[in-house]
């Protein structure tokens, strides 16, 4: 009889909820997760919104399984997080390593109000921003207060045991608009974290350009997608964004650079090497780094090659040709000179084979479908 009391104690004023978009924000929020920051000196910055990118998630399930307040207060603490590491990122770096220490070690720290007003002051990167997006950061303030209103119970409809109680009349109305409200702030608060990220750097809409993104190399930011931007952000703010002195400075040093070819973009950022595109990869030979070099002089010397690993297997390039392995997993293990003590090509590799190259102190591991013979093996060492 204890254990039916608990159960139904735990469950009686409950009520599940569905959200039929839920794959949709799921989507829309690996499109922050991947739009990480490489800057060195904060990139613990990636850690905070990954996690805020998680409380957003725990907010959608919590409102599933009817825990709705904390499912809104879940919401109110990735922009406060989102707040935290601008704080920390728009600071000189002494502050920054100051103000970290103290976060780290739980030891006072400014309330999210605080770090509000302290940001203003600074009238850096973040100031210029909110001053540029003022429109967009009103519409967030507005959500905020809002949200507040579930997170602080006030009214009856935001209590568990009104909200479904046989008497309240306005139960299946208030349960219509507590869904409502929430994807409205869902919205805001994936935008938000979206814009907290851009006081960082401005890749994840610089590289939307295809004239900017023709001009980086392979960097760890995927760019918003035009759908997410449009839904989360709005056209109108990131053209607001855009004005900020941090996204023009980035823009006016990158737009210097020469422009690559296709498959030279292909090449740098995505490793691809195509052997029908070899004379225009060639024709931007002063654009690639040594390893994409040597990469092209194999692939251009044998139809063969179907993959290149370099660095132990931590990089490596695809061919258009297609390997004969079935497993397409790999082991860096795989990559291990000991293995070619005996010879260093030919190498059994599943249904395919391995070479192993050595230029210098570094190591090209070639996968290719056929052996090499010996004309072959003769004329690789020539040209490498």
């Amino acid at each position: 009889m204890d254990a039916d009391f608990v159960n139904r104690k735990e469950t009686e004023n409950i009520v599940p909820i569905k959200l039929n978009n839920k794959k949709e924000y799921f989507d829309s929020l690996r499109n922050v997760e991947q739009s990480w920051s490489g800057r060195i000196d904060v990139f613990f910055a990636n850690d905070f919104f990954r996690e805020a990118v998680q409380l957003i998630i725990n907010a959608i399930v919590l409102l599933e399984k009817g825990y709705f307040d904390c499912a809104f207060y879940s919401l109110r603490q990735s922009l406060e997080l989102s707040t935290t590491v601008v704080y920390l990122v728009d600071d000189s770096e002494d502050n920054r390593k100051q103000e970290l220490r103290r976060w780290l070690s739980q030891d006072n720290f400014p309330m999210h109000g605080q770090m509000i007003t302290e940001l203003k002051k600074r009238e850096g990167t973040f100031a210029d921003i909110r001053n540029k997006m003022t429109l967009y950061f009103n519409e967030i303030e507005e959500a905020k207060r809002s949200l507040n209103k579930y997170v602080h119970k006030q009214g009856y409809d935001r209590f568990y045991i009104y909200r479904d109680h046989p008497l309240n009349n306005n139960r299946k109305k208030e349960k219509i608009k507590m869904i409502s409200d929430f994807e409205t702030y869902l919205i805001k608060s994936i935008g938000a974290i979206a814009v907290f990220r851009l006081a960082v750097d401005p890749f994840p809409i610089l590289l939307m350009d295809e004239s900017i993104y023709n001009r980086t190399g392979d960097l760890m930011t995927v760019a918003y997608s035009d759908e997410f931007v449009e839904k989360y952000i709005g056209i109108e703010h990131t053209e607001a964004y855009k004005k900020t002195n941090l996204y023009m400075s980035y823009y006016d040093s990158i737009i210097k650079n020469e422009e690559m070819r296709p498959a030279v973009v292909k090449l740098i950022k995505f490793g691809i090497i195509n052997r029908e595109e070899i004379d225009e990869i060639l024709s931007q030979e002063h654009l690639l780094s040594r390893h994409d070099l040597v990469a092209v002089a194999l692939v251009q010397f044998s139809n063969k090659i179907a993959n290149i690993y370099c660095i132990g297997g931590l990089h490596w390039y695809n061919t258009n040709i297609e390997t004969k392995r079935r497993n397409m997993g790999f082991d860096s293990r795989d990559f291990n000179a000991d293995k070619f003590k005996t010879t260093r090509y030919n190498v059994p590799y599943d249904e395919a084979f391995l070479s192993l190259m050595k230029i210098g102190e570094e190591e090209f591991y070639i996968e290719h479908n056929d052996k090499f013979d010996d004309k072959e093996i003769s004329a690789l060492n020539l040209i490498l």
